[in-house]
């Protein structure tokens, strides 16, 4: 039941009830409300903060968009599948780790990045925002979280600042990430459901395309800073932003030397390879640079954790790190890194639609078509799915390393438990995100929850859409748990408001690529995944109110150089959006100019009590 007043709702001669346009939206945010009072308000575990929200958008479906009770029982088990699929994801990724551990390739691992730097925050910028780049822009859906964020925990650090580390950095490149998928399947088939927009969808989405990576680039650059001071902040010994915003050089070169080719490829050859290209490219930049020493904090002042035993035990996964030696005692580090390498072969060769094998493994559809005669259906592709790729490359590593077969065995019983307790929390994540965006053809006749929020946000907005545009793209990301999906449900309603505001719409449909990408920050199922991959269970609010900063301040800022672009012809180069990108420049200006002395204090204090 709900309730309603005059201006909100009426009724017809026949006693029909009418909701405007303000309560529709209203009542379709009430999952999302739901989510942020429990889950991040409250702290509560996912799984049970999930199950509240899926109840809360089934009784929406069911009771005021009407939605037939097989349609909402064919989105719940499209949902299941869905959550089975990336439980699979989880499994893959937590067992190539393991195999990894026992192996004693993790070991070598950790040495090699000693050698290039023992200070966390460099280690950091390396992993998460270069290596997290590339594996992004080869595979998407997820998957850096799947792989850097384990990596990170096998290194020394603690579970939780893995997880937010791999969070936060899912924003740049995630609108190119999957070879591209989020602008060739999300945009262009949004889009493309309004034949009259373009004769060449193909070209637009590529003109598009090479304006969301400008906006990444401008919003992107402070990334990996913001990575390396919410580590600092929350997990370090003094608790302090300063010491993370001391490496400021090294983090703002370490964002360019991933954006510019990144934005030079989206420009030139369009939007499969900026992703790949750029994380690439940046890693082969900063890595050599480290070595060098370029721009690098002295040896001394190095950053570190704590000793483990001063941890909070909040910031621990179930995930245990063994220091294994390999049974020969020392591993090459090019034996020891050849499973990641395989990795990211394998996904760019099974990614790339100019080779043959795309369709080989894509031949393979497990399908459940109009399921209990609704217009639902579910499918997935075994054999394309990364955590086959997880798989296949852990039982190569096992031959590779030359393990022992009760080594082996126990990654994969440590793995299948971490796996299992990850499963309570998907099972209501992901069914709840479908039938949230299965509501559309009820008796009621609304549109869609997600598009009846937007059009609640559009009534309220005006010539201010732009910086609505972000955060419309974000929430998408948010409730979906995909920029794909984001871009697929909201591409053409944000090019009809573009339209309609009188701006260039192709500007506008680029900033909801780009808060779309910016929302799997705080989307609820890809920080439950990733927490789950290290066994970080029940701590998924704590984890979302930590990036729910990043968020805004991204999709805030690609909002304001939006408005700025779209109304420049108009309202001239001062207008609110510049000022209010310039703000959001000399704040940070401001914060880091200020954090150098504080940084260089706690320096000081910690030489003095050394000595």
């Amino acid at each position: 039941c709900f309730f309603y007043c005059k201006c909100c709702a009426f009724r017809n001669k026949k006693g029909e009830l009418f909701l405007s346009t303000g309560m529709l939206g209203f009542l379709s945010l009430l999952p999302i409300l739901v989510v942020g009072i429990f889950l991040v308000g409250l702290r509560w575990p996912a799984s049970k903060a999930m199950p509240i929200s899926y109840l809360t958008a089934i009784g929406l479906a069911l009771f005021v968009w009407k939605v037939p009770g097989a349609t909402v029982a064919a989105a719940s088990v499209n949902g299941l599948v869905v959550a089975a699929t990336l439980l699979y994801i989880i499994f893959g990724a937590i067992l190539l780790l393991n195999t990894l551990q026992e192996s004693g390739g993790i070991k070598t691992i950790r040495q090699g990045f000693t050698d290039i730097s023992v200070d966390r925050r460099i280690q950091v910028i390396i992993i998460a925002w270069l290596f997290g780049s590339f594996i992004e822009g080869a595979s998407g859906f997820g998957t850096p979280a799947a792989v850097a964020v384990p990596l990170m925990v096998g290194l020394g650090f603690p579970a939780m600042a893995a997880v937010i580390a791999g969070m936060v950095i899912q924003s740049t490149p995630v609108s190119f990430g999957a070879v591209g998928t989020p602008m060739l399947v999300g945009v262009h088939t949004g889009l493309s459901a309004d034949s009259g927009i373009t004769d060449d969808f193909l070209a637009l989405v590529t003109e598009i395309g090479g304006q969301v990576a400008i906006l990444h680039m401008i919003a992107g650059t402070l990334i990996p800073l913001f990575v390396v001071a919410l580590m600092t902040r929350y997990f370090g010994k003094n608790k302090s932003f300063s010491e993370g915003l001391k490496v400021w050089k090294f983090a703002l070169f370490s964002a360019f030397a991933m954006t510019i080719p990144y934005v030079i490829v989206a420009n030139i050859l369009g939007p499969e390879f900026p992703s790949m290209v750029g994380g690439l490219t940046g890693l082969a930049i900063v890595v050599f640079a480290a070595k060098k020493g370029f721009l690098m904090p002295p040896k001394e002042e190095a950053w570190d954790f704590e000793e483990k035993s001063k941890w909070d035990p909040e910031w621990m996964g179930s995930l245990e790190m063994k220091d294994i030696t390999h049974k020969s005692g020392n591993m090459s580090m090019l034996k020891a890194w050849s499973p990641y390498i395989l990795v990211g072969a394998f996904l760019v060769i099974s990614r790339l639609k100019a080779l043959p094998v795309i369709d080989w493994l894509q031949s393979w559809v497990v399908s459940f078509p109009n399921m209990f005669g609704s217009e639902v259906s579910a499918s997935f592709q075994p054999l394309y799915l990364p955590g086959t790729i997880f798989i296949l490359v852990s039982l190569i590593t096992f031959f590779l390393h030359g393990m022992n077969g009760s080594a082996y065995k126990s990654a994969w019983s440590q793995s299948a438990k971490t796996t299992l307790a990850a499963s309570t929390a998907l099972v209501f994540t992901v069914p709840m995100v479908q039938v949230f965006t299965n509501s559309k053809g009820g008796a009621a006749g609304f549109d869609a929850m997600p598009i009846e929020l937007a059009n609640g946000a559009a009534a309220i907005a005006g010539e201010f859409w732009p910086f609505f545009a972000t955060f419309i793209g974000g929430i998408g990301a948010f409730i979906a748990g995909s920029n794909t999906v984001s871009n697929m449900m909201f591409s053409l309603f944000q090019y009809d408001v573009g339209s309609q505001i009188g701006v260039d719409p192709t500007w506008i449909v680029a900033l909801q690529a780009v808060g779309g990408a910016a929302g799997n920050m705080i989307c609820v199922h890809n920080v439950v995944a990733a927490s789950a991959v290290v066994g970080l269970i029940g701590k998924e609010g704590v984890v979302i109110r930590k990036t729910l900063f990043p968020f805004c301040y991204y999709a805030l800022l690609s909002g304001a150089v939006g408005y700025s672009i779209v109304w420049y012809s108009q309202k001239g180069i001062f207008n609110l959006g510049s000022y209010v990108a310039a703000a959001i420049a000399m704040a940070a200006i401001y914060i880091v100019a200020t954090n150098q002395k504080r940084a260089a204090l706690i320096v000081e204090t910690d030489r003095n009590m050394k000595s």
